[in-house]
């Protein structure tokens, strides 16, 4: 069976996204989407989307890690797979809304190829002497390094994620660098890719909400980020304990579009 298949990418974070409204593919199919994530062996991608219809949505997002599980949120893939329903003529207007694992989300076509989606709010942030936690949308650990640019993210990654405390549940660990005059610099290392990628929406979200809750953003409503992929901007409502009207900002590229033998 040939799979029409298109190719994105959010600030180096890419995904291969299947327009499925037709219902041809079992969304339940772990084995097919780890090859076709597979860089050696398959199209190679950090994440895969099915494009999916909901009643009262535009559409519904269906995701999967590249280890071919479903999986929690993912930012950058909300923002792309909303710019390609776009394309697909599904989004008619300047925005829209879809349903993802997480629940409903809204995006904004902010300007050319910018695409700008609304998070979940977070209630709580929870600060851990040396680290802090928290769900985006997808679970979180946030901590400031310095050298970030040097640090073996895979490696200090991979221990934080398989240690007792998380190795069950899983966790996505952020590491940021925070330079005085200087955009705040993220790199991070995802559960379910199990190694560092070059941008992560959920994450990026958590530390920006982080530096904001020490005073570090780069404004009072928003808190723009350095990822290894490029530039994203993070706007938030302070709330309580927590923040609302989180929203991610940044570029959604379709790559290529092709046809793959499944």
């Amino acid at each position: 069976m040939k799979i029409e298949f298109y190719k994105y990418e959010g600030t180096g974070n890419d995904f291969i996204i299947i327009d499925n409204r037709d219902k041809k593919l079992k969304a339940n199919n772990p084995d097919l989407w780890k090859k076709l994530c597979d860089r050696h062996f398959g199209i190679g991608a950090d994440g895969l989307m099915l494009i999916q219809n909901k009643k009262g949505y535009d559409f519904e997002m269906v995701y999967f890690n590249a280890d071919g599980n479903q999986s929690s949120m993912c930012g950058n893939g909300g923002r792309c797979i909303t710019h390609l329903a776009k394309k697909l003529g599904i989004v008619k207007g300047k925005s829209a809304t879809f349903m993802a694992i997480d629940g409903e989300h809204e995006v904004v076509f902010s300007k050319k190829d910018t695409v700008k989606l609304k998070m979940m709010d977070v209630k709580s942030i929870n600060h851990n002497i040396s680290y802090y936690t928290l769900n985006t949308g997808s679970p979180h650990y946030v901590i400031f390094v310095k050298n970030v640019l040097k640090l073996p993210v895979k490696i200090e990654g991979s221990s934080i994620r398989n240690s007792k405390s998380f190795k069950k549940e899983g966790i996505n660990v952020n590491f940021v660098e925070v330079q005085k005059n200087k955009v705040p610099i993220l790199r991070t290392y995802e559960r379910g890719v199990e190694d560092e990628t070059l941008s992560c929406g959920t994450g990026t979200t958590a530390a920006a909400l982080v530096l904001a809750t020490k005073g570090l953003s780069t404004a009072k409503d928003h808190c723009d980020i350095q990822t290894m992929g490029g530039m994203l901007t993070v706007w938030f409502t302070p709330d309580k304990k927590g923040f609302k009207d989180i929203w991610l900002e940044g570029p959604a590229t379709l790559v290529f579009k092709g046809e793959v033998e499944a």
